[in-house]
């Protein structure tokens, strides 16, 4: 079976529905193929849901430019659709005199992103508003907040099948061909099949670069190297005496164990840093030691056997352990010489906060 459409996105996470979205809303035929059974099965469900203000990301990347405008854009879109959210603030602290510096940093990182509305706190304020929470300073974030990356998902799909998209589930894309005008896909699933598109956008997450690899006219050169990175969470048991997000004052590496919360209010801590060689989504008890440690920096009272494993999620990153600083790779045309492609490659967070903005990217680059 053989069929001709305009556009295919690969991949039903929140950025490739967003973009199927924006695609369809545009009046263009799109089809959106999905390998696993449902929508949103990787790392857009496997994070933290946390709607991020923009604070931490190199001034001029893709990261801060997406992430400042793409809030502003997935709040409204909350607001417009129903989807559950909460602007609950964030606070970043120093737990030493020593980590005052990363939060001056951080502030000044976050004006130049056009964040402005960080604020400083001493001790005594962040007891006001937190009083678990010991600190020698911190920032509040109040734009910071949570929503429900599951109702978003089912948002961004009914309206992109409600403006004419379609949405095949269990079809794996399994290679494909670059012709003179466009694409030859090899589609897989219960009724293989082989589909003609003249754009194709690549937002398979961790399949990205497998995809991009199994494309025959696309320079291997131009695909990145994968590197599995695994954040591990564990839930607090009990109820939380917290009712803003708690972020330590991060290093060089990573933003550190962060304590979050759910639209039900339950707590949660992570993710650490786990470098795989493999898709392995297990979480071992074992590594709550490192976690109690980690968290009892911020909250002392945090009590003994108070956390258990919950889930975990694997970024999908372009360095290896060690190197840091690398940017989002969005590739169009202009990179990597194939007419009417655009790859996603290493897009982890704030990817969930920046995925309106990422949608309208991608289509830039298409044209």
């Amino acid at each position: 079976m053989s069929e001709t459409i305009e556009c295919v996105v690969v991949g039903a996470g929140v950025i490739g529905l967003a973009t199927a979205c924006q695609l369809a809303r545009e009046g263009r035929e799109v089809i959106l193929l999905e390998a696993a059974e449902t929508f949103g099965t990787g790392i857009s469900s496997r994070n933290s849901e946390v709607i991020h203000a923009g604070l931490y990301y190199k001034p001029g990347s893709l990261k801060a430019r997406l992430c400042v405008d793409g809030k502003a854009r997935l709040y409204e879109f909350c607001r417009s659709h129903g989807v559950a959210h909460r602007r609950l603030g964030k606070l970043v602290v120093a737990s030493r005199e020593a980590e005052i510096a990363a939060l001056e940093a951080i502030k000044s990182k976050s004006e130049a992103n056009g964040v402005m509305d960080l604020e400083w706190l001493d001790p005594a304020a962040v007891r006001k508003l937190e009083p678990e929470i010991v600190c020698v300073a911190a920032l509040l974030s109040p734009s910071t907040g949570i929503v429900d990356a599951h109702g978003l998902m089912l948002a961004l799909q009914g309206e992109a099948e409600e403006a004419g998209a379609s949405i095949a589930f269990r079809a794996p894309v399994q290679g494909g061909v670059v012709e003179d005008n466009g694409f030859l896909l090899h589609v897989g699933g219960e009724q293989p099949m082989e589909l003609r598109c003249r754009r194709l956008i690549n937002a398979a997450g961790l399949g990205a670069q497998p995809l991009a690899r199994a494309l025959r006219g696309l320079d291997p050169k131009a695909v990145p190297p994968l590197h599995y990175s695994k954040g591990n969470y564990f839930s607090l048991t009990g109820k939380t005496p917290f009712t803003h997000l708690v972020y330590p004052a991060p290093d060089d590496t990573w933003l550190g164990v962060h304590l979050t919360l759910d639209l039900g209010g339950r707590a949660r801590f992570g993710p650490d840093v786990e470098w795989l060689d493999r898709l392995d989504y297990s979480v071992d008890p074992a590594r709550a030691d490192s976690f109690y440690e980690a968290v009892r920096r911020y909250w002392p009272g945090l009590p003994d056997g108070a956390l258990q494993p919950a889930y975990s999620g694997i970024r999908p990153k372009l360095t290896p352990a060690g190197v840091t600083g690398l940017d989002w790779m969005i590739q169009g045309p202009a990179a990597h010489g194939v007419p009417g492609l655009v790859n996603l490659f290493g897009i982890e967070s704030p990817g969930l906060t920046s995925s309106l903005s990422i949608a309208n990217e991608v289509i830039r680059l298409l044209g």
